[in-house]
């Protein structure tokens, strides 16, 4: 979740700072450990664009991952985080609303 908050958090900076064509990513840093920062990308280089799994990731008969894969998806999928309840609905953030000032013209 830490993830997604600070990606929208991006895309709102990118969108204040005048930034367009560029999407918010995030970069994984090096192993062993698993850390992460917010990076950006050409939406020419994403958009329409399929990434496929990498072939060291899939079995040799191709019904299953190898062990790289695990340790590469591990930190991604570990744990549960579900949203909070409240008399039986879940509670989402909520936005702010805070209006900025109007950058263009007509």
């Amino acid at each position: 979740m830490e993830q997604a908050y600070a990606v929208g958090k991006a895309a709102v900076e990118f969108a204040m700072a005048g930034k367009n064509a560029v999407m918010p990513t995030i970069v994984r840093g090096s192993e062993p450990e698993y850390s992460w920062s917010i990076g950006e990308a050409p939406l020419a280089d994403v958009a329409n664009v399929e990434k496929k799994m990498p072939g060291e990731y899939i079995s040799e008969e191709g019904f299953h991952i190898t062990g790289a894969a695990r340790r590469y998806f591990a930190p991604l999928i570990r744990g549960e985080d579900y949203p909070p309840y409240r008399e039986g609905m879940p509670q989402y953030a909520r936005l702010k609303r805070t209006l900025v000032r109007k950058k263009l013209t007509g």
